[in-house]
């Protein structure tokens, strides 16, 4: 089953709409970190034409790679908008990877430039780096090492170089940027570390321009100068695109948190900034209902009154308004992306009518898949498949039976970087139609729902991705591991272990023994685990995994049931 068509747009470059962005919103705040420096859109269009003069002292060219490795910060968004106006193709690396993997996502994407935070830069071997020209600190875009003097010179007399160039002044008039082709590589977002190859998802201009154009046709509530709270990890599509760039392009000030986005981090956040659309993932919501919320429907009185007709909706009417409150006021619409609410949450959610939706994304889309606004939203689904892609249920029912999802269209990447087995796995013929990976339905009208992820991936708590069979392949290696599962439990990740009881019984060990020694290997395996990626606790299990025909584990059997 396939739906929608794709609109006619002629002009399809992304530079042409950040560079009217810029031009129209010349005076306005565009990005600041919150508590911390500012930036007019004129000031990122200086840095961004300051950032073009290194680029261009490191002989680089449209095509060559520049990675960003670092937290939240309004200079990074300004990097990352440098590499795009320029022609250069950004690689976006996770801050929370250890030293190792991000020495290796940087030379295996032959990044001739590199733009770190301090604490990262002062961890890795620089010798290591083997394609790097230069490297930055970015704030302020510090120099860390060079080996061109030609670079080196041009960091050192920027301000002059700039001065020279602009003798006037700095105009809207002098903002031009490279004007992309749709098959032009902008982006390679890397979905993993060091373990096995890495596949870096290969973006051409025309998947981003396609989740941008969307994003300004049907979010069209959001106005020039309206505030946007910025949780989500640039690192990552979902908060480089749809939380960063959608809200810069119409004219927005992108507010970045610096701090670990715990509840009343975010909620001073909301109060401060008074958003009107917020975009998050389940955990960070679902934390703010159970803290804020839940308690107070939990008094004898409160559950009394809620079983009144008529009472119980003012109650629910007020608790709508509360919640408008605590989001900030001024909130017209919260999206959730990455995983599934929890279904305790979303069914309180609908009840008081607050304007939440689900969507469905993934990095090799760009991120963008499915969107319904909240008042076409129902329970369960995730939306209608987005302009310009098709989306095909491969099932004989595709309304009622779940089978595997495929789309097609603008947002789909060009592969895996240098990864041609792995691209073959999604791509496996050369019409255009890649292989999700999973499990769905669609309604009559269009709606999607999913009915499972055949990917294993699980979401952080602040949008990162953790795959547990990278871990599981680090637990198995210990010993007295016979097999291991990575699950969810609720937020926290948890190791379920079946021990090589036959190994452990003929060394004489104790069943406390066996304890003692597996709580030994998750504290070993956490000390070379992201702090994201870290397990929480090990549970024994007593009989070996049931496996498929293939001998998987049937991972399904053993995921929490909450």
């Amino acid at each position: 089953m396939t739906t929608h068509i794709s609109p006619p747009y002629g002009d399809k470059s992304l530079n042409k709409i950040i560079e009217e962005a810029i031009k129209n919103n010349w005076e306005r705040l565009a990005l600041s970190d919150m508590d911390g420096a500012s930036y007019k859109f004129s000031e990122v269009a200086e840095n961004v034409e300051k950032l073009h003069s290194i680029f261009a002292a490191a002989n680089m060219k449209p095509g060559h790679k520049v990675a960003i490795c670092g937290k939240n910060s309004a200079e990074w968004a300004i990097i990352f908008i440098a590499c795009l106006t320029y022609g250069a193709v950004a690689v976006p690396i996770l801050h929370e990877f250890n030293s190792e993997s991000i020495t290796n996502l940087v030379n295996h994407s032959e990044a001739a430039l590199l733009f770190a935070d301090k604490a990262i830069l002062g961890k890795l071997d620089e010798k290591s780096l083997k394609t790097v020209t230069a490297a930055f600190y970015i704030s302020e875009t510090g120099l860390a090492f060079s080996r061109s003097k030609d670079v080196a010179g041009t960091r050192s007399e920027l301000n002059e170089i700039f001065g020279q160039k602009f003798p006037e002044s700095f105009s809207p008039s002098d903002v031009e940027y490279y004007r992309d082709s749709p098959e032009d590589l902008a982006v390679i977002n890397y979905t993993s570390g060091s373990t096995g190859t890495p596949k870096g998802v290969m973006l051409p201009y025309l998947s981003l321009w396609s989740n941008i154009r969307y994003s300004i046709d049907h979010l069209n509530f959001l106005k020039p100068g309206d505030g946007m709270v910025n949780m989500l990890p640039l690192g990552h599509l979902y908060g480089m695109m749809i939380e960063m760039l959608h809200p810069f392009v119409k004219g927005c000030h992108c507010y970045f948190l610096t701090k670990v986005p715990s509840p009343r981090i975010l909620l001073k956040a909301f109060a401060d900034v008074r958003p009107k659309l917020i975009i998050t993932v389940p955990l960070v919501l679902e934390k703010i209902i159970r803290s804020n919320v839940f308690p107070k429907l939990q008094k004898p009185m409160m559950k009394v009154l809620l079983k009144v007709p008529v009472v119980n909706n003012i109650i629910y009417g007020k608790i709508h308004d509360k919640l408008t409150e605590v989001f900030g006021g001024n909130v017209m619409e919260v999206i959730i992306g990455g995983a599934p609410l929890n279904a305790e949450v979303e069914k309180f959610l609908y009840r008081i009518g607050f304007p939440v939706t689900v969507g469905y994304g993934m990095t090799e889309c760009g991120p963008l898949l499915t969107y319904a606004p909240p008042k076409e939203s129902r329970p369960h689904t995730v939306g209608r498949i987005v302009d310009r892609m098709e989306v095909k249920i491969d099932s004989p029912d595709p309304a009622n039976i779940p089978g595997n999802i495929w789309v097609k269209g603008d947002n789909v990447m060009k592969g895996y970087y240098k990864n041609p087995e792995a691209t073959a796995e999604v791509l496996p013929s050369d019409n255009g139609w890649m292989n999700t990976g999973d499990m769905g339905t669609i309604s009559p009208d269009g709606l999607i729902s999913i009915s499972g992820r055949s990917k294993t991936m699980i979401l952080g708590p602040s949008g990162q991705n953790i795959y547990p069979e990278e871990i599981e392949q680090k637990i198995n290696g210990m010993p007295f591991v016979a097999e291991s599962l990575v699950i969810d439990d609720n937020g926290k990740l948890v190791a379920l272990v079946f021990p090589d009881f036959d190994a452990a019984n003929a060394k004489g060990l104790s069943k406390e023994a066996i304890e003692k020694t597996m709580a030994d290997n998750i504290s070993a395996v956490n000390r070379n685990l992201e702090a994201f990626s870290r397990l929480n606790s090990v549970r024994i299990v007593e009989k070996e995994f049931e496996k498929t025909p293939k001998r998987s584990i049937k991972r399904f059997l053993y995921q929490p049931k909450h």
